[in-house]
């Protein structure tokens, strides 16, 4: 079964063909699933319901589901549409070939189609059952991920998922403005975790799939300016994002476990930008680069998992102050 999966993903390397529909083969619900890029938006979702939790304030537990329901489908609305109209190279990325478009499971049309009706669907409920500044954070999230990375950027700037990667760092924002029905400073901080996370994150990830990236055509950073820049570029985000992840303890959002939390993991994720800067060749650069994609997963994980676990802490009695 792999080898004839590996045997399909080959020849759609070879001879990309997504839009005359020739072969296409009925869809099912897995195929959907895939087009709503669940393990993104497992992310998405945790980081939106983190936002929800730490926000001051109150909403009624089934309000709070219904908007976490709404990020959801909004997130796999924009999935749907990246899908859409990235089908043309996804055929020409190992990492991408699989997807339900290219193996011609689900058309362009139909994922278009899908993911507009999930997008307006999304917003419209989030609107009317939550509230209306959050609905609008959703719609930006959507278009920013759609219209400015997707479409404008990817394909042109080095920058794309420097400018790009703000979509991602949206849905905090959301979870929070879902409780308060507000923009404030502590959801910016939240916003600027993720923003500042998501370069040396994709970019980890580039440094091992940057023939990929130049199969597809695809400026990323290893493909336009080169391995060691792009590893210098790792270290300057890498220092730049730990500071900014104590913020919620410096806004007074998060306790000293939090702030114990970041300054170790900060710690490590340094220490494996700095691995990947030393390590410059053959093997032991590439077990680098991987290394540090995979820690940077836990890494965001972790530290919004740290802010969720304090904020459940001090609604149980008893709990100190300084916490």
């Amino acid at each position: 079964m792999s080898r004839m999966s590996t045997d399909i993903s080959e020849a759609r390397l070879a001879h990309p063909d997504v839009s005359s529909g020739a072969g296409a083969v009925a869809a099912d619900i897995e195929d959907y699933v895939a087009l709503l890029k669940p393990r993104v938006m497992s992310l998405v979702l945790f980081t939106a319901f983190v936002g929800l939790m730490v926000a001051p304030g109150h909403i009624h537990p089934w309000i709070g589901l219904v908007a976490l329901v709404c990020i959801g489908l909004g997130a796999g609305a924009a999935g749907a549409l990246n899908m859409w109209y990235d089908a043309d190279i996804d055929g020409r990325m190992r990492r991408t070939a699989a997807r339900p478009i290219p193996r011609g499971k689900i058309q362009p049309g139909e994922a278009l189609g899908f993911g507009t009706v999930l997008a307006i669907g999304s917003v419209m409920m989030m609107g009317t059952l939550v509230n209306w500044t959050a609905a609008a954070l959703l719609a930006l999230t959507i278009a920013f991920y759609v219209f400015i990375y997707t479409m404008w950027l990817k394909r042109r700037s080095p920058q794309n998922i420097v400018i790009g990667g703000a979509a991602g760092a949206f849905p905090p924002m959301v979870g929070w403005a879902a409780v308060t029905g507000t923009v404030s400073l502590e959801s910016v901080a939240l916003f600027l975790m993720i923003f500042m996370w998501t370069p040396p994150h994709f970019w980890a990830l580039a440094l091992f799939r940057s023939e990929d990236y130049a199969r597809a055509g695809v400026p990323m950073l290893p493909v336009v300016a080169g391995a060691d820049e792009t590893r210098r570029q790792i270290l300057i985000y890498t220092a730049l994002l730990v500071p900014v992840t104590l913020l919620p303890w410096a806004l007074g959002f998060a306790g000293a476990v939090y702030l114990a939390m970041a300054a170790v993991l900060g710690a490590l994720f340094l220490g494996c930008a700095l691995d990947v800067f030393r390590r410059r060749e053959g093997e032991l650069a590439e077990r680098a680069a991987k290394r540090m994609f995979a820690y940077s997963v836990l890494y965001l994980f972790l530290l919004f998992a740290g802010l969720l676990a304090e904020s459940l802490l001090r609604l149980a009695p008893g709990t100190p102050g300084w916490l």
